[in-house]
């Protein structure tokens, strides 16, 4: 019976569609309300319990004592901190609390989920480069020890990602070696879209991802420049949600960093794409030719590919069934 820690909706429902039951926790009871009611036709395979501060050692303490695994996929993502240790400290802790309740508390946990992130691999580059999983993102680290809270925001946020995975990874190295009855999985996703579940009022309050994923290609707020030149790496939040599953069910999963990433794009892929299905939506540079397009940054996906056997879904279908969702909830 997998633990969920965290209100993310979609893979609470990927593992309940693959049979699991779920305990999931989130930080408010107004989110479990929503989501009893969303999973209710799942009746008692699906329960939720409110945990308000998950930086707190004993947080999760008596919320893993009956679970056979756990995914850990809360931690803060924004781009506000003034000093680091805002943004960093509550990454780790949040982290290691769960780590440390499953060590303490959980008798028949069998496998503990981190979900990091490739801004803990990311480095900025001027030449063509690939990483894989066993880069680490040691620029984002250097800028914030050398300026502080003059450090970048983006730094920060990655800083935050990569020494909160690097902590997990080295307190599970240490427990490791004594007597631990569960192995630890990571999985490393960059800019997630797609369709939601979780509750939402207005396109103002999505997530920070689909938030300018919204404003950029449905409402058109970018320039002709930056659709041809901006862009990174995606993936479908659909995938991570079925990357936990995958990471569940594959025993040789166990003691591996995952790269979840479908594959790069620039703003122009989406823009296309969002055209075709919708010819009212901006059509942005109909020049572009992707074939052309450069990118400078990209992450190797084959471990995850083979190992956990995921599949990743196109643009076009990220780009359609998001517009389906924004459609059925009247913002288009």
């Amino acid at each position: 019976m997998p633990a969920i820690t965290s209100g993310r909706v979609l893979i609470v429902k990927s593992l309940l569609d693959a049979g699991f039951a779920v305990r999931g926790t989130v930080r408010a009871e107004s989110k479990a309300t929503y989501l009893r009611k969303l999973f209710q036709s799942f009746g008692d395979k699906f329960e939720v319990v409110v945990v308000p501060d998950m930086t707190k050692d004993d947080a999760f303490a008596e919320h893993v004592q009956d679970v056979d695994a756990i995914a850990h996929t809360a931690s803060p993502f924004h781009m506000n901190a003034v000093e680091p240790d805002e943004i960093i400290g509550p990454a780790v802790a949040g982290t290691l609390s769960v780590l440390k309740a499953a060590h303490v508390h959980g008798a028949v946990v069998k496998r503990v989920i981190v979900l990091s992130s490739t801004a803990a691999l990311f480095r900025t580059t001027t030449e063509p480069v690939v990483l894989d999983e066993s880069a680490w993102n040691e620029q984002a680290i250097a800028e914030v020890k050398e300026k502080g809270r003059d450090a970048s925001a983006v730094a920060k946020y990655r800083a935050s990602k990569t020494l909160a995975e690097r902590a997990a990874w080295e307190w599970y190295e240490e427990k490791k070696a004594g007597v631990l009855g569960w192995d630890l999985v990571v999985l490393n996703p960059p800019f997630v879209y797609g369709p939601i579940l979780h509750e939402c009022d207005r396109p103002e309050n999505l997530n920070q991802s689909m938030r300018d994923w919204y404003r950029l290609i449905v409402e058109g707020k970018i320039d002709n420049e930056t659709l041809v030149s901006g862009g990174a790496m995606y993936v479908d939040v659909r995938d991570i949600a079925q990357a936990h599953t995958l990471a569940l069910l594959k025993p040789e999963a166990g003691d591996n960093r995952f790269i979840i990433s479908a594959g790069p794009y620039k703003w122009q892929d989406f823009a296309s794409a969002a055209h075709r299905f919708d010819d009212k939506l901006p059509a942005g540079v109909t020049s572009y030719d992707p074939s052309k397009a450069t990118h400078l940054l990209q992450y190797d996906n084959r471990k995850a590919i083979n190992i956990l056997g995921i599949k990743y879904r196109s643009i076009d279908e990220v780009t359609k069934d998001s517009l389906q969702d924004f459609k059925a909830r009247g913002w288009l």
